[in-house]
């Protein structure tokens, strides 16, 4: 087995401030308010001074604007759990395991993504695309590659044989429960875990216990070390706090589109799609913001969704500031992978038309943008139906064939909403400036509608104008025999 261990050693910063890419300083605080200390500082605290372990008041001193949130474990232990949902795309075996750390069974993916090297980098890349930090390191066994990533080194062991070298060079506070045990080891010289290993062990149980010789041969691989596996869950939500009130429809996006990351690597690994993802952005004075996407179709394409959230926010009005994202799946359906075609085909064109439709509808608001389906009826104006974009056509086949489905004559792309009168000298017919038209075709006789009280009995022609213009006009077919222009060629 191969195993690769992810250690977020800043969890506790980057729930928070993963959201923003213009931080302020920011500290996260632990213990009670009169004797708080920093836990964990970002880079533009730290160059004022601020580190962890400092007292609260102290790190004040040293920055005057620094913003301080206290530790919410929940939140860290509510991210990774996310995160390892979001590492199942990679693995089928996923664990969560103590100290902020995350371990994958990769041996049976490396052929799929290519080898250990480019699945290393498609993690990483992941990992940075979510907005956090981690250490990465791979060995045999999942002790040793979660102490290879505690201890920052980022190897990638791959063969028993040369594991026991390579942890011999770790610092042996990795093995240390207690003080208690780092000043044992310290008093007998043990600084590395090479040191541990050479001590004798029956000394070294009854001084330190059999649980550090048993950590030990498990890191080795001497003894099991099962893992339970992470299950994910059926439904994706996840909020996202703000380490400050933002305002500003770009850096919310930023914001969402971590959140959307996370989405999506959850609906790799459960093989769904979204259709409906909703937001909440909470504001100040617990006032909500909600903006809902509706898809034509399941899709779990991060870029394509993030566009979507784009258009919407750019119009929407904000109540004021939010400090806090929210994120739901909605209705999800499977989503098999399909193998896309060298050239472009009709699934391409499909697909392609749709993600058009759903970014109109994004900018311009639901229900904005309808579709054309052909109706069985022989008069032009009715020879259509508005339909929900991309519907199949809903012609009966019992009912007479109508023009529109098939054209015994060119009919124009541009009809009039209502015909406009013409002008007749001579039987002919003319423009209201006085222009002669052209008859080139016809005439083309349409004589329908008597079973609905809208009977029609009209005679089309094609026409050509002064300005060499195709018209589609025609004459009625009763006692007035006035003409009509319905529509445009060009």
């Amino acid at each position: 087995m191969l195993w690769l261990a992810l250690h977020f050693r800043h969890l506790p910063l980057e729930v928070f401030t993963r959201g923003t890419r213009d931080p302020q300083p920011l500290a996260i605080t632990s213990g009670a308010e009169t004797g708080a200390t920093i836990v964990a500082a970002n880079r533009p605290a730290q160059t004022r001074g601020v580190s962890a372990g400092m007292n609260v008041s102290a790190a004040c001193a040293l920055a005057s604007g620094l913003h301080t949130i206290a530790r919410d474990t929940a939140k860290e232990h509510a991210t990774l759990a996310r995160i390892a949902a979001w590492s199942l795309q990679f693995t089928s075996l996923v664990s969560i395991a103590e100290s902020g750390g995350l371990l994958l069974e990769i041996e049976g993916s490396l052929k799929l993504f290519g080898g250990l090297n480019k699945l290393h980098q498609h993690i990483a890349r992941g990992i940075a695309e979510l907005g956090f930090n981690a250490h990465i390191a791979c060995a045999p066994t999942p002790l040793a590659a979660l102490w290879f990533a505690r201890a920052g080194v980022a190897v990638r062991v791959q063969h028993q044989d040369a594991l026991r070298h390579a942890l011999e060079k770790l610092p042996a506070d990795l093995v240390c429960d207690t003080i208690n045990t780092r000043n044992l080891l310290d008093s007998f010289g043990a600084r590395t875990l090479g040191d541990c290993l050479k001590l004798p062990r029956d000394g070294l149980a009854r001084r330190a216990g059999q649980r550090l010789l048993d950590q030990l041969d498990r890191a080795l691989g001497m003894h099991p070390d099962p893992r339970l596996p992470f299950v994910a869950p059926q439904t994706y939500a996840a909020t996202l706090p703000l380490p400050a009130p933002v305002a500003h429809a770009d850096a919310l996006l930023f914001a969402a589109r971590r959140l959307l990351a996370e989405l999506c690597g959850w609906l790799s690994a459960t093989g769904h799609g979204v259709q409906c993802p909703r937001f909440e952005f909470i504001h100040e004075k617990q006032l909500v913001t909600v903006i809902t996407l509706e898809l034509a179709s399941a899709s779990r394409d991060l870029d394509h969704l993030t566009t979507l959230l784009r258009e919407r926010l750019a119009r929407t009005e904000l109540p004021c500031a939010a400090v806090e994202i929210a994120i739901a799946s909605g209705r999800v359906t499977p989503l098999a992978s399909r193998n896309l075609a060298f050239l472009p085909d009709s699934a391409s064109h499909e697909e392609s038309s749709s993600r058009f439709v759903e970014r109109l509808n994004a900018r311009l608001g639901a229900n904005t943008i309808c579709g054309l389906t052909p109706h069985a009826d022989y008069r032009p104006e009715r020879a259509w139906r508005a339909c929900r974009p991309g519907a199949p056509a809903n012609v009966n086949e019992n009912a007479i064939a109508s023009p529109a489905t098939v054209p015994p004559f060119t009919r124009p792309l541009w009809l009039l909403s209502t015909p406009r009168p013409l002008r007749e000298t001579g039987a002919a017919p003319q423009e209201p400036d006085g222009n002669p038209l052209s008859l080139l075709a016809g005439p083309e006789r349409i004589e329908a509608g008597w079973w609905d009280g809208q009977h029609v009995a009209r005679d089309y022609f094609v026409a050509r104008n002064k300005a060499q213009s195709l018209l589609w006009v025609y004459r009625e077919r009763d006692i007035t025999a006035r003409w009509y222009v319905h529509g445009f060629f060009s």
